[in-house]
């Protein structure tokens, strides 16, 4: 069974609490939290509070998102870094989400990795110094100043590989970005969602149309886990949806269930078919 993890943004108009609640009955091993849903992280709760209210209910805090554009004058979000870095510590959160910015025009891939050398230089030592892990996000879109994983990659091995640091599998950014490698070595988290929409070509999917995953999935999310999982990646796929039907549906629990089912019975008929 391929462990799950729910983020926030899947149940955005869900309470923090009614996320733990949800991800408890689907079974999952963890939730992501975000400081984007137009609230308070925790819905103001004491970060230690809620630390002990998923511990009770046998749940992770896989992340908190995010540090966003941590890449565009890190010098300058550093505050900001510091700030979510102290949260995840007091509620026992294991990692924080380093989002990319995006810009109006496309960055030379020379240029991104020079960005994100400064920014990883910059947020090591206070990483190191609280324990926690930074998850690094490439996002795929064209003019992403971060947008291949092989480039985060190329700047971890010249810093020698941070334990501090790892990257996100995102199965919507993989392929849009058109990178065929995955780097399970060095990915932390996986984030799954679905484009079935046949409307949409590759360069004009957004996250508004990132659904979850089923049959009519067109990003491969079944392949990609193929590939991980090959490759050695065991930790959790967490559901990561956007699009607003998604958000604005009744019986969330019920929806993710299925593809839930969807996705393990489809890995296992790729493990029976390989043996």
């Amino acid at each position: 069974m391929l462990p799950i993890g729910l983020n926030h943004m899947t149940v955005r108009n869900a309470s923090a609490r009614e996320l733990l609640s949800v991800a408890t009955a689907l079974g999952c091993v963890g939730v992501e939290l975000r400081n984007d849903l137009g609230r308070s992280f925790f819905d103001g709760e004491h970060p230690r509070a809620f630390a002990e209210a998923a511990a009770a209910k046998g749940l992770r805090i896989l992340a908190l998102a995010e540090v966003k554009a941590f890449n565009d004058s890190p010098v300058e979000k550093l505050e900001m870094a510091r700030a979510l870095i102290d949260t995840a510590v007091a509620c026992n959160a294991e990692a924080v989400a380093l989002i990319p910015a995006v810009a109006s025009e496309a960055l030379s891939r020379r240029d991104q990795q020079t960005a994100l050398r400064r920014a990883l230089g910059l947020l090591q030592p206070i990483l190191e110094s609280r324990g926690i892990k930074g998850l690094i996000e490439p996002l795929g879109f064209a003019t992403s100043t971060l947008r291949f994983k092989e480039d985060a990659v190329r700047i971890l091995d010249e810093m020698n590989r941070p334990e501090c640091f790892a990257i996100v599998h995102d199965t919507f950014h993989h392929h849009i970005a058109g990178e065929a490698k995955v780097c399970a070595d060095l990915t932390g988290l996986v984030h799954i969602s679905g484009i079935t929409d046949p409307a949409f070509a590759v360069d004009q999917m957004a996250d508004a149309h990132r659904v979850l995953v089923d049959a009519d999935d067109r990003l491969d999310n079944i392949g990609q886990l193929r590939l991980l999982r090959a490759a050695g990646y065991s930790g959790p796929a967490s559901f990561e949806a956007f699009a607003p039907d998604i958000h604005e549906m009744k019986d969330p629990t019920a929806a993710l269930a299925g593809s839930i089912a969807f996705i393990n019975a489809s890995l296992a008929d790729v493990t029976a078919g390989a043996a």
